[in-house]
């Protein structure tokens, strides 16, 4: 768009993420996907998402990706308009994890690089960088009970893996790509209890950012009462706009809040 000015941004700090009065509508939709949607998510703090099925929340994730702009209202990242950042710079800062994650009849390596070390024009990844990775994510058991280790080969789609085990391989991707801020939509199909407890440490990992580094800024569409709990905030869409959003303790604490009700009632059959 000619009136936005495009930047080159450095971001060396996470992000801090502000909606201000947001409103979207698809194309050909008679009615605003998300209705003047306005809250601001400081740096280095998680926010839980929560909602129904078409409440809004992918919606307003794909908006952070630019998958999408917004019809009305302003998006910003440390103060700077996301129309006014580059797609693949913004892209650099933001990593997303979908439940849809895509994978490649190819090694396991290679589907965590996304195949970067055949791209002479970036530097490759080394097979101790991805392994430290692992590690870091707790993940490193998980790599030695593949047959043939990074070099195991993966089925077209991920033929052969779980959801919990492909969000696993996406939560490596993203953690060596390092971005500012990180956008989860995690599995909404029951996991077993031992890749549950991996995603669950790999999560704590990748918010908490690099040893010496601030946490990382992050966003969780969670389906799970463990993932809620390590949310700073909450919001909670219904029909495109926010009934409610505060900090998750004070929510919690108020009995008569929508949040306080879903814990009560059980996140994962109501928000099924």
């Amino acid at each position: 768009n000619s009136q936005f000015t495009v930047h080159h941004l450095q971001f060396a700090t996470p992000l801090a993420l502000t909606f201000d009065n947001v409103s979207v509508r698809y194309t050909d939709a008679e009615d605003f996907a998300l209705h003047a949607i306005t809250f601001t998510l400081p740096a280095g703090e998680t926010l839980g998402l929560l909602g129904r099925t078409g409440s809004g929340k992918t919606t307003l994730t794909r908006l952070l990706f630019r998958l999408y702009d917004v019809d009305k209202g302003t998006i910003t990242l440390h103060g700077t308009d996301l129309r006014d950042v580059s797609l693949a710079n913004l892209r650099q800062h933001v990593g997303m994890v979908t439940q849809d994650v895509q994978l490649f009849a190819a090694t396991v390596r290679d589907n965590l690089t996304l195949f970067r070390n055949y791209d002479t024009t970036q530097p490759p990844i080394s097979d101790a960088q991805i392994i430290h990775a692992l590690d870091e994510l707790g993940l490193r058991d998980w790599l030695d009970s593949l047959p043939h280790g990074l070099d195991t080969e993966l089925g077209s789609g991920g033929q052969g893996l779980s959801a919990g085990e492909a969000q696993l391989l996406a939560l490596t991707r993203v953690f060596l790509h390092d971005p500012k801020l990180i956008i989860l939509d995690e599995a909404s199909s029951r996991l077993d209890p031992a890749t549950e407890q991996r995603l669950e440490r790999a999560l704590d990992r990748l918010l908490q950012g690099s040893p010496g580094k601030p946490p990382r800024t992050g966003i969780i569409i969670a389906h799970r009462l463990g993932t809620v709990q390590r949310a700073d905030d909450i919001l909670i869409l219904e029909n495109g706009r926010i009934v409610e959003h505060g900090p998750r303790l004070n929510l919690l604490a108020a009995s008569h809040s929508r949040f306080a009700q879903l814990m009560r009632a059980g996140l994962e059959e109501v928000l099924a």
